[in-house]
């Protein structure tokens, strides 16, 4: 295929794609949920969960970066020294793509354990009046998140072509991808304090478009320094208050 065409398919892919994001966010009222979502986050009730998501990033991110580059240490080398630098250079590039791209998985299934935190401090304050949530097993968090986590990984690692060769795609592409997973995953973290597995399930499905554009601004979210590292705080509170929308508009539509 030509350049140019070819240039000219991911210009209007782009187009197509923040135009859209754009229109369906704003209409479904995501933004007013996100800027709440950012809101809460700092207050005083979240702040040691927020400090505690720091540290968790930080050390998640440097123990993958230490794994990664440990793995691709074992390249193969050639006798002439400049292609063996350029071979060393390759693994340390490598080595912090990788790490990037396996870090929000990572750090979402460890702060996993301490979500239930931010969203009870997010009910507290904005939906005062909630009966106890569910109890939830330790055994269905873990393996909740850790399907997240590999499915995560895996699809990933398949896309890894398409974000090296193709700049601009790539990143349309990424956030279509990890907004269907983050979406999904941030919903269940919310959704399965009050539902269980089954009614979880068939809300999240009802409400699939809804869904996916919030797990695409959660995606969003990291691919941004800095943010990166407490996005989960904020894609938990953001998600409960899509999550309550929700709600309010299932109970509507039985009552009509």
């Amino acid at each position: 295929m030509p350049i140019a065409p070819a240039r000219g398919i991911v210009v209007s892919a782009r187009r197509w794609f923040w135009r859209w994001r754009l229109t369906e966010l704003t209409e479904h009222g995501m933004l007013i949920a996100l800027f709440r979502a950012f809101s809460a986050s700092f207050s005083p009730p979240l702040r040691k969960v927020m400090a505690l998501s720091l540290a968790i990033a930080v050390l998640s991110f440097l123990v993958l970066w230490v794994v990664v580059a440990f793995s691709l240490r074992y390249l193969p080398t050639l006798g002439w020294r400049p292609v063996n630098w350029l071979i060393d250079l390759l693994g340390v590039v490598g080595a912090a793509l990788l790490s990037w791209l396996l870090f929000p998985a990572v750090v979402t299934l460890i702060m996993g354990f301490f979500l239930e935190r931010v969203a009870a401090a997010v009910e507290a304050t904005d939906y005062p009046g909630r009966g106890p949530p569910r109890r939830q097993s330790v055994h269905e968090i873990v393996v909740s998140g850790a399907r997240l986590m590999l499915l995560t990984i895996a699809l990933n690692l398949l896309a890894l072509p398409v974000y090296l060769l193709l700049p601009g795609l790539n990143i349309a592409v990424f956030l279509v991808l990890n907004g269907y997973l983050f979406g999904r995953g941030y919903f269940e973290v919310v959704a399965l304090r009050r539902l269980d597995i089954d009614a979880t399930a068939a809300v999240r499905h009802r409400f699939s478009g809804r869904v996916f554009y919030g797990g695409v601004m959660i995606a969003g979210m990291f691919l941004v320094p800095l943010l990166n590292l407490v996005a989960p705080v904020i894609a938990t509170a953001f998600m409960v208050h899509v999550f309550e929308a929700l709600q309010s508009r299932e109970a509507a539509r039985i009552h009509l």
